[in-house]
């Protein structure tokens, strides 16, 4: 389970309550037929049936009205059209939906490209399908963070300066992570690496899209302090889910970038501080010191 901040979705932003949220609801739906992939663990849906929408959108509205869920979480969205989801959202009314869309990233060689546009924009359409109504999570943003974070940051820098993951193209609904109950925890899949959590977690806690929390590593880690800590960053410097980011340095010794107009942030053991950027202008702050890790600079 993970919880979900950001000033995108205010009321959980405090990271207090689930109630908010609900319980994450894992709705898995497979269409029969060509469209979608086919999840073996769970049985086909036909969803281009009016009778089967029909009690799914009953069936969510119970939820959302009678139980108290304001929340979706789809789980295995390559099963189904995205086209059903927007019914299906547009209908329930969810505060928040976010879709799992995990396929490979690009690899050669067993070696991570550096290129992934292809991935993104995959995550890209089905959100598109959805005619936006549904996030989705960054799950190139997570590939993408497993290599750059050891020493190889100019992986996190596109040909265009932006962000190399969803959260570059359409940050407002690119749910970001580093962890989830796939992933990591008894399962195991594809864990982040442990000596990077700090790192990832300063990246996606102040950068735009709506990051979310792994409870794993928040209650069993020892980090929680260290989470809280980056919580209160991004509120003090109002970072939301479309704050604009700029990249200055990305290269195998770090990754610099100011997050809107308030904060600056550096990963890696780059020898670099606000006062020489030439083109960072105003007084700023360190806010937080972890050495090599991270370190944020709130301006004054």
């Amino acid at each position: 389970m993970s919880r979900y901040v950001g000033q995108s979705y205010s009321e959980i932003s405090q990271f207090s309550s689930m109630k908010s949220f609900g319980l994450a609801i894992n709705a898995t739906f497979c269409l029969f037929g060509a469209v979608g992939d086919i999840f073996h663990a769970a049985p086909n849906i036909d969803h281009s049936q009016d009778f089967v929408r029909r009690d799914i959108k009953e069936w969510l509205n119970w939820l959302r009205n009678d139980i108290g869920f304001d929340g979706w979480r789809l789980d295995f969205v390559r099963g189904f059209s995205g086209t059903y989801v927007k019914e299906y959202i547009e209908t329930s009314n969810p505060a928040f939906a976010i879709g799992e869309y995990w396929d490979s990233l690009a690899y050669e060689h067993g070696n991570l490209c550096y290129n992934q546009d292809a991935h993104r924009q995959r995550i890209v359409n089905w959100i598109n399908a959805t005619g936006g109504t549904s996030s989705a999570f960054d799950v190139t943003t997570k590939g993408i963070l497993h290599s750059a974070l050891h020493n190889q940051y100019w992986r996190m820098i596109d040909p265009q300066g932006k962000p190399t993951g969803v959260v570059g193209w359409w940050p407002s609904r690119a749910v970001t992570f580093l962890e989830n109950h796939d992933t990591g925890s008894t399962q195991g899949h594809w864990p982040f690496p442990r000596d990077k959590l700090a790192q990832g977690y300063a990246y996606i806690l102040t950068h735009p899209g709506t990051p979310t929390i792994f409870y794993d590593h928040f209650y069993d880690f020892g980090i929680r302090e260290m989470i809280n800590e980056l919580i209160e960053a991004r509120q003090r410097a109002g970072i939301h889910c479309r704050s604009s980011v700029k990249i200055y340095h990305a290269n195998n010794e770090g990754y610099v970038a100011q997050v809107g107009d308030t904060l600056v942030m550096k990963l890696g053991h780059f020898d670099w501080n606000p006062s020489k950027e030439n083109h960072l202008d105003g007084s700023w702050q360190k806010f937080v010191d972890k050495g090599s890790d991270y370190q944020l600079w709130l301006r004054q």
